[in-house]
């Protein structure tokens, strides 16, 4: 692990893995709290790493201090619920050596009922021998290959504080020195813009980085899913509409772009193409195992809340009620589906008395 300045967090973060693992290695690239305290109690071996602007060279650093056979990397605002450490206990005790990285689910985002709204899969857990580097100044990926096993263990990530515009900074000062960005940073770059509103120039970046040969399949589905966003914030729905339907070209359509697409016709009170679209995305399979970027409620409650809308607008109550219904199996606690029981169930026995 690499940190700095994350005592708010770093106790939770430990405290949820110390006792699956055989040694916690902390990298602190300028910490002037108490960080180091923390990490002192729980043995941790800590080493000082002055910061430069590259997460990848703080994080190969940090490999190079483990020295067991496999390396678990997690973040500070990271955390690892009980039955996944519990499952990654049971894993090491029947491993398997000719393995060389696991992979496990990464969950950025829960809705009030757990369930995982934004997550993708990383290697998480690697073979030490095959000396694995960290690539990227910023958003920096690990280059694994060989034996890849998936788990279903997921680590979860609690973040307490923004890092607000620091990595936009890096890429900027990266530019401002004369650097050349690869297909990668011009994509993460425009994520950058994107985050910190720089609408405009997110744009441009995702259109450049679409219109490249090389950029990752899933890197484009989600340029894809920005740009329509982009679009739809400053009021061109058209192109909204373009880049969602853009998506398609990489590959079968997704849930979460035909929810896109749907809200697109909603917002115009065209309910009957929302609710084809809708209809579309309660019929398409969560990706299992994808490594991008996935929003998983479009595959569970979602299209239902938003066919319920659309089917109240045509007074089609009964219908309505019935995707409610089955948006509660997956969201009992949202207020949305408190909301809209509520109102359904008074007017379903009205109508019923008539």
């Amino acid at each position: 692990m690499i940190a700095k300045n994350e005592e708010d967090v770093l106790y939770r973060c430990l405290n949820s893995v110390a006792r699956a693992v055989d040694e916690i290695v902390i990298v602190d690239t300028g910490s002037t709290d108490k960080t180091k305290d923390i990490a002192q109690n729980f043995n941790a071996h800590i080493y000082d790493f002055p910061w430069e602007d590259d997460f990848s060279k703080a994080r190969n650093f940090s490999f190079g201090k483990a020295t067991k056979d496999y390396i678990l990397w997690m973040d500070a605002d990271d955390i690892m619920k009980e039955e996944d450490m519990r499952e990654l206990i049971d894993l090491k005790s029947k491993f398997d050596t000719t393995i060389d990285s696991v992979t496990m689910n990464y969950v950025l985002e829960e809705d009030e009922d757990g369930n995982s709204v934004f997550s993708l899969r990383r290697n998480r857990l690697v073979k030490r021998a095959n000396n694995y580097m960290w690539i990227g100044a910023v958003h920096e990926y690990l280059n694994v290959y060989g034996n890849i096993i998936n788990s279903n263990i997921s680590i979860y990530h609690k973040k307490v504080k923004n890092s607000g515009d620091r990595n936009l900074k890096i890429y900027e000062n990266r530019l401002k020195n004369g650097e050349m960005f690869n297909t990668r940073d011009i994509f993460y770059y425009g994520n950058e813009l994107y985050y910190n509103n720089f609408i405009p120039k997110a744009i441009a970046q995702y259109k450049k980085f679409l219109e490249t040969e090389d950029g990752w399949v899933e890197d484009k589905k989600t340029a894809c899913a920005n740009l329509a966003d982009c679009f739809y914030r400053i009021g061109d729905f058209k192109n909204e509409l373009r880049y969602s339907f853009k998506s398609f070209e990489y590959g079968i359509p997704r849930a979460d772009f035909c929810c896109r697409v749907g809200y697109h016709f909603l917002n115009n009170k065209q309910y009957d193409e929302a609710i084809f679209w809708y209809s579309l995305a309660t019929n398409l399979p969560l990706e299992e195992n994808s490594w991008g970027l996935i929003n998983n409620i479009c595959f569970t409650w979602l299209p239902h809340i938003q066919l319920c809308v659309c089917y109240s607008a045509k007074e089609e109550y009964e219908k309505a009620y019935r995707h409610n219904k089955i948006a509660e199996k997956y969201a009992p606690n949202s207020n949305m589906v408190k909301q809209n029981k509520m109102f359904l169930e008074k007017v379903l026995s009205i109508s019923s008395r008539l």
